[in-house]
């Protein structure tokens, strides 16, 4: 299994293809590559028909996927400011790469063999998704949904198409199309496995609670009290600083087990808080409550995000097989983490490398981002997601 990576921010489109397309066969090596990935900016929009045609030429990919992006990420660079084109292209001796499209607004019946059928698989062997949709077109989140019920030992991972503002503004690539809206999707079966690392950049702040009362996604009692109370008695004990990230940056961390005695930072799934009611005391949250759920609230800013990016990192740098080395990446990160979080560029591609070297990584910036906590996929916000490919057999097998 080979990867590589090119990134170019040349304004002429075929100028940006070629030079991507020339660092990744140099780096490629001899062969056609079995899968490309290609993230164009707005900048190119008006030429997308044919720059799917030229990075399909360029690297005679047996299939070419992707999407358009506000930013691209490729070859170690994270290019934020339009133009921006990344193209990524593997060889994969002994996998099957199957490739889908659904509509907007189109999802498969409840069923399992309605799933099987319209992604034309079969839940074993277990496939690896990528996925790449259109936020404003297609129900990210039921259809992940759907995923892990008929798929639940694959891991899936992706992002939504960013940099429009209306329908159509969005474009997803598969094979020689540009589509304008649903989604678009790969299944990875064979030698290959693919590691999740799913950073919400997020700390924990006060302790965490049990949800006493709730419905819907309206938090109505922790611990049998108001929940604005609780944060008003939060606020007044934070320290300046926390003071003014609760104004613009707070968050509550939903638990993911039950049953689970500890609660550190990273063990939450993270949901934006949406809305007050100072009469009620209640939150609205923007994910579904259960009454017995424990929830804390958590923060967002450069140093905690930065921090909770290293842990994973580290993590999974020091407890990968050596038997089985990654061979490539993507990386699905945020529109508002990049320069717009830590004031420098590069800096979740420079962490990747600081960790596992000078691995081949692209990506894009997203509207949204898939990913799973603790087996379970969701939709992700302000998240930074790695997908890291790997052989299934074992170098000593």
């Amino acid at each position: 299994m080979r990867w590589a990576s090119g990134v170019s921010e040349n304004s002429d489109p075929e100028g940006a293809v070629q030079e991507a397309a020339d660092v990744v066969r140099e780096r490629l090596g001899p062969g056609d590559p079995d899968l490309a990935f290609l993230f164009a900016s707005e900048r190119y929009r008006a030429h997308e028909e044919g720059l799917v045609d030229l990075a399909g030429d360029a690297l005679s990919a047996r299939l070419l996927v992707g999407c358009n992006g506000q930013g691209v990420i490729g070859g170690g660079r994270e290019a934020e400011d339009p133009p921006g084109l990344s193209l990524t292209a593997a060889v994969l001796p002994d996998v099957q790469v199957r490739s889908f499209r659904l509509g907007a607004d189109t999802l498969p019946d409840r069923n399992s063999a309605a799933w099987r059928e319209t992604l034309g698989l079969e839940a074993e062997p277990s496939p690896h998704f990528v996925l790449f949709a259109d936020p404003l077109t297609f129900d990210t989140e039921t259809f992940v949904t759907g995923l892990d019920e008929h798929f639940p030992s694959s891991v899936k991972v992706g992002g939504l198409a960013s940099g429009g503002t209306q329908p159509g503004d969005h474009s997803l690539y598969l094979g020689g199309q540009v589509y304008r809206s649903g989604m678009v999707g790969l299944a990875l079966q064979g030698d290959v496995e693919v590691d999740a690392i799913v950073a919400q950049g997020c700390r924990p702040i006060g302790t965490p609670l049990f949800v006493t009362r709730s419905r819907d996604n309206l938090l109505l009692e922790l611990d049998g009290r108001r929940p604005v109370q609780l944060l008003q008695e939060l606020f007044e004990r934070a320290a300046p600083r926390d003071r003014e990230l609760m104004r613009a940056s707070l968050s509550l961390g939903i638990g993911m087990h039950s049953a689970q005695q500890e609660y550190r930072q990273g063990d939450f799934l993270i949901r934006n808080l949406v809305g007050v009611d100072e009469e009620s005391g209640s939150l609205a949250v923007g994910a579904s409550l259960q009454q017995g759920q424990v929830v804390q609230f958590h923060l967002r800013d450069a140093t905690t995000s930065a921090e909770d990016l290293e842990r994973h990192l580290g993590r999974y740098a020091d407890q990968r097989d050596p038997r089985c080395l990654p061979a490539g990446a993507l990386l699905f990160s945020c529109l508002g983490r990049g320069v717009h979080l830590y004031g420098q560029p590069d800096h979740d591609s420079r962490a990747f490398q600081s960790h596992l070297g000078d691995l081949p990584l692209g990506g894009f910036f997203c509207n949204g981002e898939i990913g799973p906590v603790e087996g379970q996929t969701f939709l992700h916000g302000y998240t930074s997601v790695f997908a890291i490919f790997r052989r299934r057999t074992r170098l000593d097998a």
